[in-house]
């Protein structure tokens, strides 16, 4: 009773301080916040510097209420003579133990503030600091007028320039209906996604399984193709399945742009939530077998490609899963992979299920992979292959030789820590696809408003649109010429063609060169600004 009573007093001290440091009152210490408030703690700016780096793990730009506990405890250490590192609150410490540090000047700046520190607001016992509700800039025209001030993260940050800077470009061109959805609240405070993709009996739900160390509703496993639908496999308060058609209507799930590929995908969608501690961190999703021979493009009722692709744009890592049984890319994966085109990045590869064969077939069964992903994917750079087996079983020793279960442990190792990873860059990547966005939706615009200036003014419109559709690739060319652009960054021809043919050319908008200019100045100016505003404070 002791440790639990303890327990509740620091974490009363710990909200107090938090109170104290956070000096708008929206739920967030900011890098002002933390320069002003962790200097009663007498550290070097050099061990200050590094407890941020330490804090803001998720490079988010400022402090939550666990962070800020995470800093006080790491103030502590650094108090007792620890050296301040990323292992420290891994392996040397007992983090329950951690006593409060020594803060001082302390009452002075509760006086200041005229907040004692004996009477924190609390609401059922625990402070809640309100949180500026960022989803009104979504829904509200006033938006434009927020100040500047009233950004407190970089996810912010990115919310206000997309709305008043990218989104009206998006919008008079169309950009929506060619490449991606407008974006919504949710797309930007969305969990980091991890999708994985393969044949069928691949073990990509038994993956799932493994990584949670339990199932999950929904989940099934067995040799045919069971996983028969998309399921994105999601944290929440209890065990549930959620049907395709409510995922895609919720306003707080990042799934509404799903709409666009109808009821029939709909119908083989679903949402799988369960209380887990990965899944807090992490959203997965499943996918179903890709098919052989014709059943692929015949058999499913909606556009397979299209779906993928569209999920490989919202996650942060996409992991191609193969066993040593299945090796052969058919056509159908072939496409399928194709359609990731732009995402190469966040491509891992995982060769599942290798202690089915033994050491001298396993050699010969990377080198068969090798070979047939070096037709599919078309980089210069070795695609990164994880073997292993990644499922709850016991490794079968008369195959698998203590070299090779030594080898499937370290590969296993490395699997996970790229997983771990993933929400501490899940900021660095919504920067990422941002920039990537607003540079694709500028080529858009400058396509769309050449397409716009062939045009004749009154006379052969039809015949004009026809030629421009038939020298589509011709005309892309034009624009990069002119505009100096990168071949690499230009949609892909068909399927701009096929997207163009039900739009008259001549209804578009011609070039608006603010708009450009705005776009050019966020990306130039306005991105650094936010990023150096949220940096390290004590860079």
């Amino acid at each position: 009773m002791k440790t639990e009573s303890r327990s509740i007093e620091e974490t009363k001290t710990y909200e107090e301080w938090f109170n104290l440091a956070d000096s708008d009152g929206d739920g967030r210490i900011s890098g002002n916040d933390a320069t002003k408030f962790f200097a009663l703690s007498n550290l070097s700016r050099s061990q200050l510097k590094q407890l941020w780096a330490l804090a803001d793990v998720k490079r988010q730009g400022f402090l939550g209420f666990p962070e800020f506990v995470t800093a006080m405890q790491l103030v502590s250490l650094a108090q007792a003579g620890h050296e301040l590192n990323s292992d420290i609150l891994k392996t040397q410490i007992d983090k329950e133990n951690i006593k409060p540090p020594v803060m001082e000047g302390l009452d002075a700046l509760a006086a200041q503030k005229n907040l004692p520190i004996s009477a924190p607001p609390e609401v059922n016992g625990t402070a809640q600091p309100q949180v500026i509700p960022t989803n009104r800039w979504f829904s509200s025209k006033s938006s434009k007028k927020l100040p500047l001030n009233s950004v407190t993260s970089i996810i912010d940050g990115l919310k206000k320039l997309y709305i008043e800077r990218l989104k009206p470009l998006e919008a008079t061109y169309r950009f929506n209906d060619f490449v991606s959805p407008l974006l919504t609240n949710t797309d930007f405070d969305a969990k980091p996604m991890v999708m994985l993709l393969g044949q069928y009996s691949t073990g990509k739900t038994t993956f799932i399984k493994h990584l949670l160390r339990c199932d999950y509703p929904g989940a099934h496993v067995g040799p045919e193709p069971t996983t028969d639908r998309f399921v994105v496999v999601m944290s929440g308060p209890d065990e549930r399945s959620i049907p395709g058609n409510t995922i895609a209507v919720d306003a707080d799930m990042p799934f509404s742009g799903l709409t666009t590929f109808g009821g029939s995908f709909l119908s083989k969608f679903q949402c799988s939530q369960m209380p887990h501690p990965l899944l807090d961190e992490i959203t997965f999703v499943d996918t179903p077998g890709v098919l052989s021979g014709e059943k692929q493009r015949t058999q499913r009722s909606y556009d397979f490609t299209g779906v993928v692709s569209w999920f490989a744009a919202k996650c942060d890592l996409i992991l191609l899963l193969f066993d040593p049984h299945k090796l052969d890319i058919s056509d159908e994966f072939k496409r399928v992979i194709t359609s990731l085109r732009g995402n190469d990045d966040k491509i891992r590869v995982v060769l599942n299920k290798a202690d089915q064969v033994d050491t001298q077939q396993l050699m010969r069964v990377y080198g068969a992979l090798m070979w047939s992903l070096g037709k599919v994917l078309n980089t210069p750079e070795v695609a990164r292959v994880y073997i292993g087996s990644f499922n709850d079983k016991p490794i079968d020793e008369s195959l698998v030789s203590p070299l090779g279960q030594d080898l499937f442990e370290k590969e296993q190792n490395n699997l996970l820590a790229d997983l771990v990873d993933i929400p501490k860059k899940a900021c660095d990547r919504r920067i990422n696809e941002f920039v990537k966005r607003a540079r694709s939706a500028k080529i858009h615009a400058y396509i769309i408003s050449h397409l716009k200036k062939e045009m004749p003014a009154i006379m052969g419109k039809a015949k004009a649109q026809q030629r421009l559709l038939d020298n589509l690739e011709e005309e892309f060319a034009k624009v990069q010429r002119e505009y100096h652009l990168p071949a690499g960054d230009f949609p892909n021809v068909e399927h701009f063609k096929e997207v163009l043919s039900g739009y008259s050319i001549d209804k578009f908008e011609k070039l608006k060169p603010k708009m450009i200019q705005a776009v050019d100045d966020m990306l130039g100016y306005e991105i650094p600004e936010l990023l150096k505003k949220f940096r390290n404070p004590y860079d």
